[in-house]
């Protein structure tokens, strides 16, 4: 190519660029225009008013994709099942970090690290107390509350002045709705602005016409699924009741319901949003973390995900800084019941010749049962709100899905009496499992323990289902496998046989969060993890579960996040979701951290 011809080539080249970033800068001015509109209308329906006048400083919105983690998340931009996450890396709009969540690895524990800088005496999903001989569940309402006034004094909230939509904890935020923490304190549809929300609903024939039909389309996908699941020997299916009407809670009306109210609070200008979306972790749980129907579900919500980044591209007032994050990933599981026929609390049982009276609690973690106590709850204000007979529809909705649906809620509290007279008390949460001995009100040394049950542990370590067993011995952590011990403390290692985090990829950042996991003081006097085989990438389940997290091994360590490139932040380092709610705070409230009350020492041992 001569020189005249390259000149010509360059000339129309640029000449294409700028009508290319003509076309672009008009498609935008354009899809402002309509967003701006379009939710002006909405607010002014709703009897909102645009709350960004001037310039206002920038926002942040976090969006929660539960349970997916850094791995699964490449594997699925490669098959092309999440286009618009793909297309946001692929063209530099945000760059994809992994990072660690910290052990326990649950959406309690990481959430309350992101939104308030601590996650201390967070020992799991549930867990038992043994001062008090009360069971806590991060289920119920009053729980979680409980455990965000705790975690919360002396802290400083993410969210101050802004929105939590389907969240355990709301982050200090202005307006928390379906938000366990805040769950029987603001009703949506209380109000005229609630009723309004419903009524848009019923005036926009095409938003209405898609969620009747995509709730119709998941209800035939999973009698299809269920179908299919009995026809087919081994295959993994949900052990809940009505898990159907509760797919279609979870992953049609919610999701649609959550990404309405995110993208109505970016047109009235709200300085933060955290929301999650939990379609994904339900779903892996009971098919396994690259299932069809888990992949269906993770493809909706980044449609969901694609709305939302739009409109904060469209510049309606606030400029918006989005970050899509998990929590914590999932790793294929086995349920230890499948494999070995018992519970872990039938095991425990029957150990000691004796024999000792076990109280055993494990569940569903399923944000679609917590759900569906919210739906009860704003039906009820629906029909406080509405005459007669619209009334009478909302009632009769409200006896059905309350009749319909196994609500676990209550199934959760402690039966005092059992409690009472238990020798053991055995707490599961996915692959990671307390045990309690109700001897003492206090914890308990692994040596007091061998005076109790002499070859109790020895027999839990060798056990093929359970890969460690954790205790205490004075200030010491005793981690115990089938290949070796490992004692240590803050100031040194002690190896026996082989060290039994020695086929982890980072076996010196799993010491440190079992020792910090073990000297909470609710932890349980013996900590159990399921089997972890290395080849496989699977882990012994103590719940009914196909891919759990909770405990050690694999993807269920490694969670995402997508943070806007121009963002300098790197989480190479980070080892648990506490160290992530700095950046939030110093990025985006602009104001000296609130001091943190200081973390509780025992016996000189500074909690990591």
């Amino acid at each position: 190519m001569n020189k005249t011809n390259k000149t010509l080539w360059s000339r129309f080249s640029q000449f294409v660029a700028w009508c290319t970033q003509q076309f672009l800068d008009a498609v935008a001015a354009i899809s402002g225009f309509y967003y701006s509109h379009k939710y002006a209308a909405i607010a002014r329906r709703l009897g909102y008013s645009q709350a960004v006048q001037g310039p206002p400083k920038r926002g942040f919105i976090i969006i929660q994709i539960d349970g997916l983690s850094h791995q699964h998340l490449l594997e699925v931009m490669a098959e092309g099942d999440v286009p618009h996450l793909a297309r946001m890396v692929r063209r530099g709009w945000g760059k994809l970090m992994r990072w660690r969540c910290g052990l326990p690895s649950t959406t309690p524990a990481s959430q309350a690290g992101i939104m308030f800088g601590s996650n201390y005496d967070i020992p799991a999903f549930r867990w038992y107390e043994k001062e008090t001989q009360v069971s806590t569940v991060c289920k119920l309402p009053g729980a979680v509350r409980s455990l965000q006034d705790r975690i919360s004094r002396g802290r400083q909230g993410i969210l101050q002045g802004g929105s939590s939509h389907v969240n355990l904890f709301d982050g200090g935020a202005a307006s928390s709705l379906f938000t366990m923490s805040g769950m029987n304190r603001v009703r949506l549809f209380e109000g005229v602005r609630g009723i309004g929300l419903l009524v848009l609903f019923a005036l926009n024939p095409f938003r209405s016409i898609r969620v009747v039909a995509l709730s119709i389309w998941e209800y035939l996908v999973s009698s299809f699924q269920s179908l299919k699941d009995r026809l087919t020997p081994g295959t993994p299916a949900p052990s809940q009741r009505f898990f159907a009407l509760l797919r279609i809670l979870d992953n049609v009306i919610f999701r649609e319901l959550q990404t309405f109210v995110v993208m109505l609070d970016i047109y009235k200008g709200v300085p933060s949003v955290y929301t999650t979306y939990y379609g994904y972790d339900e779903l892996a749980h009971q098919y396994g973390p690259r299932s069809r129907p888990a992949m269906r579900s993770l493809h909706g919500i980044d449609k969901r995900i694609r709305q939302i980044d739009r409109l904060c591209r469209a510049g309606l007032g606030r400029e918006y800084d989005l970050y899509i994050l998990s929590d914590h990933g999932m790793t294929s599981a086995i349920p230890f019941t499948e494999a070995y026929g018992e519970s872990l609390g039938e095991f425990v049982a029957r150990l000691p010749k004796e024999g000792v009276a076990v109280s055993e609690q494990w569940g569903h973690e399923q944000q679609s049962s917590h759900e569906a106590q919210y739906l009860l709850e704003e039906l009820q204000s629906i029909e406080e709100n509405l005459a007669e007979p619209l009334a009478k529809i909302a009632r009769r909705t409200r006896r059905l899905i309350s009749r319909r649906i196994a609500s676990d809620f209550d199934q959760e509290l402690p039966d005092w009496d059992l409690l009472r007279r238990s020798d053991v008390v055995v707490r599961s949460s996915g692959s990671l499992a307390h045990l309690y001995f109700n001897v003492t009100s206090r914890q308990m040394d692994v040596s007091e323990i061998a005076s109790l049950y002499a070859d109790l542990m020895v027999k839990l370590a060798t056990h093929s289902g359970i890969w460690l067993v954790v205790g205490r011995e004075g200030e010491q952590v005793v981690i115990a496998s089938a290949r070796g011990i490992l004692t240590l403390d803050d100031q040194q290692q002690i190896v026996e046989g082989e060290n039994p985090l020695g086929i982890l990829p980072e076996p010196e950042i799993a010491a440190a969060q079992i020792l910090r996991l073990a000297h909470f003081p609710h932890s349980g006097d013996l900590i159990l993890l399921g089997e972890y085989a290395l080849e496989t990438e699977e882990v012994i389940c103590f719940e009914q579960q196909y891919a759990c997290h909770g405990g050690l091994g694999g993807p269920q360590d490694y969670p995402f996040m997508i943070c806007p490139s121009e963002i300098e932040m790197d989480l190479e380092d980070v080892t648990n979701s506490e160290q992530l709610h700095d950046h939030f705070v110093r990025t985006y409230l602009r104001e000296e951290l609130v001091p943190s009350e200081p973390q509780p020492e025992r016996g000189g041992i500074a909690l990591i």
